[in-house]
């Protein structure tokens, strides 16, 4: 017997303010809805129903549907099943996910590893638990949403610096200096609006320098900076000068989750401390078999970082030929495989965002609040899974689309 349910129209006055909002959205031209993913995510696939070339996903390397990681998916829902059935600290820890943190700290490099459900919430997660309100915080202007988050979670005084500027992070430093507390420095390794690399080697130094605590969110950077994709810590060589770094699962990984990597002791404080970690159930062991097989990958198939670089090299080279404004002129230069199309205006951006679909091409719009009004923009991301030939039917899209709606 089914039960039918009617759908009723919302009339309730509680939450008219968020239809009011929501009115402001249409009304400034970025109102959206979700598009669907209907097969695989790939450099081509299929979204509400039209196959389109794919410049809007993480999966950098391709890992989201490698054959290896599906298999090892599959082994350990036959092993363990499809849940954990509890927190961590409970019932929900399983050698596989003992496993997979090991993994990631020799990967790392570094003594211990902590997973969590998502980067958010191990951005959040540790900033709000290492910190109280006593101590301060130096961000970078650009950092991301859940750095943000974490800090406001901490009740710690923060103090943000100009985007990449290590003379004014010192300034900062020496201003608070004889102030009770301590201090944490924190960047994005690669900003993921911008697609540029935080100075991550000169802020560790400053850190070391005014004994300050040095944090990393390498979201971004994970998988395609430094060897094997070991990240920005790698990339400067400051192993060891980095007491923080957070990385994620759901991009190069190509599956779920997010990680704190450090010392034993941070890992172990935070296995007792990190509310996202103390209050939501582990992950499925399939997707901490997904992960473990990733790093294997990241370790035996360089040739795969390799082909992202090259990819994006070419991508970046044609769209500045063509016009494009890629980043360096009113917004930072774009310097890994994340290249936004800056166009400016939401609504213009948007609309060429749905033009771009409409001719066979996902290339997602962002405007504000994600990015600062005047700076909305097409972000692209590469893959090493894109051929040549697909980036070219991309960049004979976007040119076309871009001198119709008279972009270019």
């Amino acid at each position: 017997m089914s039960l039918a349910v009617e759908n009723h129209p919302q009339t309730r006055s509680q939450l008219a303010h968020l239809t009011a909002q929501l009115d402001t959205f249409r009304q400034a031209g970025t109102f959206f809805r979700l598009r669907e993913l209907e097969d695989i995510q790939g450099p081509v696939c299929t979204y509400d129903g039209r196959k389109v070339i794919n410049l809007a996903s993480n999966n950098y390397l391709g890992l989201c549907n490698h054959p290896k990681l599906e298999e090892a998916a599959i082994q350990a829902i036959k092993d363990h099943g499809v849940g954990s059935g509890a927190v961590r600290t409970i019932a929900g820890t399983m050698r596989i996910h003992m496993e997979l943190e090991e993994k990631i700290a020799a990967f790392k490099n570094v003594e211990a590893c902590v997973v969590f459900q998502s980067g958010f919430s191990a951005n959040a997660g540790t900033v709000s638990s290492i910190l109280g309100k006593e101590d301060f915080i130096l961000s970078d202007e650009l950092n991301h949403a859940s750095i943000i988050d974490g800090a406001r979670l901490s009740k710690a005084k923060i103090k943000v610096f100009r985007h990449k500027d290590v003379a004014h992070c010192e300034e900062i430093l020496q201003e608070i200096a004889n102030e009770p507390g301590k201090k944490l420095i924190i960047t994005d390794g690669v900003f993921s609006m911008d697609g540029d690399i935080g100075p991550v080697g000169e802020l560790a130094a400053l850190a070391e320098k005014y004994g300050g605590i040095m944090m990393v969110d390498d979201a971004h950077a994970s998988g395609v900076l430094g060897r094997n994709g070991r990240g920005s810590v790698d990339h400067f060589d400051v192993h060891g000068k980095v007491d923080v770094q957070v990385g994620t699962l759901s991009k190069a990984i190509g599956a779920l989750g997010g990680y704190v990597c450090g010392s034993r002791d941070l890992i172990d404080y935070l296995y007792h401390r990190a509310r996202p970690f103390l209050f939501s159930t582990s992950h499925p062991p399939s997707v901490a078999a997904t992960c473990i097989a990733a790093f294997d990958i990241l370790e035996n198939e360089p040739d795969r970082i390799q082909r992202l670089w090259d990819n994006t090299a070419y991508f970046k080279q044609q769209l500045a030929h063509s016009g494009f404004n890629i980043g360096g002129v009113n917004t930072p230069a774009s310097e890994t495989p994340i290249t936004p199309i800056i166009i400016g205006e939401g609504r213009k951006t948007m609309d060429f965002s749905k033009a771009l679909f409409e001719a066979g091409l996902m290339a997602t719009g962002i405007a504000f609040p994600t990015v600062q009004e005047g700076k909305a923009r097409i972000r692209t991301i590469m893959t090493s899974e894109h051929t040549r030939a697909q980036i070219d039917q991309s960049l004979e899209i976007l040119t076309t689309t871009a001198k119709t709606l008279s972009i270019l």
